[in-house]
């Protein structure tokens, strides 16, 4: 009996201690529900309801914010009281130049200066070459001057601003001669006043070509070609005979030579004047 009156007053106790801890749980899911209206009205109005009369009022957001606007805006001028300042145009000196201009102006300065580098090259490469010098018509002198400067170089004559070999011609080849160049009429003039004119570059791969006062031949210290007094090809691996430019005499008897143009020299086989070595050769090759 004593215990089934202790079981009922434990169940008891449980029972009180659960309807607690409901009523406990619900006030606290109260809490989290809506606001009332009179929280919502001064929440709205910025008006402090409370009873106290010295409670500080509350600033709301909206308040804030009127005031920055305030501030950022300045103070508002009335119309009329005063014109507007006109406009005026700044220096330039004042100003100066900016970055990007000065460099905009460097690279337009570069790419001029480059330009007129390249225009006054091609107008000198292109521009009429003037009186003297190698490319234009040399006046080599009188023929009796020129043959006395061939007897003095012991056969050869050297005139180093037209590049050339100046040698004479002998007059019993002038038939074999005027029959056997095509080009005759263009070095006429100084093969009937007895001389020719000869550049002094080898046709063969365009070395200078010297005089051998032994053989009395020219002989190319390159590759061993060797021409006679005249030109004519005479051994190695040169194909034709050397070149030559065009001549005049004129009222004078000067001789004229016109550089800026060469004819190719006299083909392989031709031999006007039959002159064989005289002596021994500079430079081996030796006679075809």
């Amino acid at each position: 009996m004593t215990g089934y009156i202790i079981g009922i007053g434990l169940l008891a106790v449980i029972a009180l201690v659960a309807v607690a801890a409901s009523f406990r749980t619900r006030d606290s899911t109260a809490a989290i529900g809506q606001l009332s209206d009179e929280t919502l009205k001064r929440d709205r109005s910025g008006v402090d309801l409370s009873e106290e009369a010295d409670a500080e009022p509350v600033v709301t957001g909206k308040a804030i914010e009127a005031a920055a606007k305030q501030d950022r805006g300045g103070a508002l001028v009335r119309a009329g009281d005063g014109l507007p300042e006109a406009y005026v145009v700044p220096d330039p000196e004042t100003i100066g130049v900016a970055r990007r201009q000065f460099l905009n102006r460097s690279i337009v300065a570069t790419f001029g200066l480059g330009l007129s580098s390249f225009g006054a090259a091609a107008l000198a490469f292109l521009w009429p070459q003037g009186a003297g010098g190698f490319g234009s018509i040399i006046n080599v002198g009188t023929i009796t001057d020129i043959q006395a400067g061939i007897r003095a170089g012991g056969g050869f004559l050297y005139v180093p601003e037209g590049r050339m070999w100046v040698t004479e011609f002998p007059e019993n080849a002038l038939e074999k001669a005027e029959a056997g160049y095509s080009y005759y009429d263009q070095i006429a003039p100084s093969i009937n006043a007895g001389v020719t004119a000869l550049w002094q570059t080898c046709p063969h791969l365009g070395c200078r070509v010297p005089e051998c006062l032994t053989s009395q031949w020219f002989e190319c210290p390159c590759h061993g070609s060797q021409y006679n007094r005249v030109g004519e090809k005479k051994g190695g691996p040169a194909p034709r005979g050397m070149d030559l430019f065009p001549t005049e005499v004129n009222a004078a008897n000067e001789l004229l030579v016109n550089t800026g143009i060469v004819i190719q020299g006299p083909p392989i086989g031709i031999n006007t004047t039959g002159q064989e070595a005289e002596g021994p050769n500079c430079v081996g090759g030796g006679e075809e």
